[in-house]
């Protein structure tokens, strides 16, 4: 009997039960408009301010610091931009790592044609950002820090603390962190980060909406013109049922973070010894990689064609992070390790605390017969 094995956790996870019910029961409840003055429309809202203070007491900030978007590519957009348009009296240089999510490199390559200058900072043989190299490159005129939590391909945790702490001395300088990989995998402390994308539907949570962490002395322009919201910096009627939903299933994800990764870390490390015996593949993870992120690299073989054959066998992987275009490089792994065959032929495997050991133990075998088919053709 074929098994049917989910290994791309980090594209989107399913809705924990108790995410939908808390969605089902609110939308049932409190379907007035949050900005009405009604009794009904005053409920909405209570619901919503009860949600952001939960959400708030959990990364320690004030619930005036939320701010709700469809997703964390808006979020991304909302605090590329928005700082970039608020603050470029002060300059127009901006910094993000080589391993950022495609909204904040597309969003940086719009600004760079509205004249603003784009440095990539570079990351080390160990896909760390090099502090030092990050002081030199930083300027009087660089207005934004960007630099991703943990990267989606390879699972690389970034020193965030401490590239936080080097920001908060700059004057007219922000740090921003996109923490989709992150949050409720990592215990990463955000105290002194000025801005953070969270994104549910990686621990979870929902599609179609997403967070944008603001810290209270950071201003920005808003991308989305309309009438109220929640915030003066994203117009819209608030998606109540969402927010709410949104709060369970941040509870959910922080409170079992410990156990959860001492499982993943477990059956990654098992994935991860059983494959480097083969000759043919190339591990990408390096030791500042988290261990719910597997990225190998199969030597002549195209990602494409290989997530193909996996999907043959029901087994669900990834070529790449599935917002990048298809049949295309990894730009994460090139970044990495600056081989082009070994980007061209990357595969992620994804895991989560839902991951057992039987669909471990079956995507193992599957790749044995792969790995096997394709020696047997000479493509490897």
């Amino acid at each position: 009997m074929i098994i049917l094995v989910y290994l791309d956790y980090a594209a989107s996870t399913p809705v924990d039960k108790r995410v939908l019910d808390k969605y089902y029961s609110t939308m049932l409840e409190c379907f007035a408009n949050p900005n009405s003055s009604h009794r009904l429309g005053l409920l909405a809202k209570e619901k919503i301010d009860k949600a952001s203070l939960k959400i708030a007491k959990y990364f320690h900030i004030k619930p005036t610091e939320i701010i709700y978007t469809s997703g964390s590519s808006e979020a991304n957009n909302l605090a590329i931009k928005g700082i970039a348009k608020r603050y470029k009296s002060y300059g127009k240089h901006i910094l993000i790592s080589s391993l950022e999510h495609n909204s904040i490199i597309a969003s940086a390559t719009s600004l760079q044609e509205e004249g603003f200058e784009i440095e990539l900072i570079p990351v080390n043989n160990k896909g760390y950002i090099d502090i030092d190299i990050l002081k030199e490159m930083i300027r009087e005129d660089t207005i934004l820090v960007s630099v991703t939590s943990v990267d989606s391909e390879i699972g690389l945790r970034q020193p965030i603390e401490e590239i936080a702490k080097i920001i908060k001395e700059k004057k007219h300088c922000f740090f921003h962190t996109d923490a989709s990989q992150s949050i409720g995998k990592v215990d990463i402390d955000y105290e002194d980060v000025d801005l953070v994308t969270i994104a549910p539907h990686k621990f979870y949570g929902q599609l179609g909406i997403g967070l944008l962490i603001r810290k209270e002395n950071v201003g920005l322009k808003p991308q989305i013109d309309g009438g109220k919201s929640t915030t003066i910096y994203r117009a819209g009627t608030p998606d109540v049922a969402g927010i709410v939903a949104v709060s369970e299933a941040i509870e959910i994800a922080l409170s079992n973070l410990d156990n959860r990764y001492k499982y993943i870390k477990n059956i990654s490390e098992i994935i991860k010894e059983k494959l480097k015996k083969y000759d043919g593949v190339v591990i990408n993870n390096t030791t500042n990689s988290i261990p719910h992120t597997i990225n190998f690299s199969l030597k002549g073989l195209k990602a494409q064609q290989v997530a193909k054959l996996f999907s043959d066998h029901e087994i669900y992987v990834s070529a790449k992070t599935s917002c990048c275009p298809v049949a295309t490089p990894s730009k994460l792994v090139y970044a990495l390790t600056r081989d082009k065959s070994l980007a061209t032929s990357s595969i992620r495997v994804s895991l989560s605390h839902l991951t057992t050991m039987d669909e471990v133990l079956e995507f193992l075998k599957v790749f044995d017969i792969i790995y096997k088919e394709c020696c047997s053709n000479g493509k490897i």
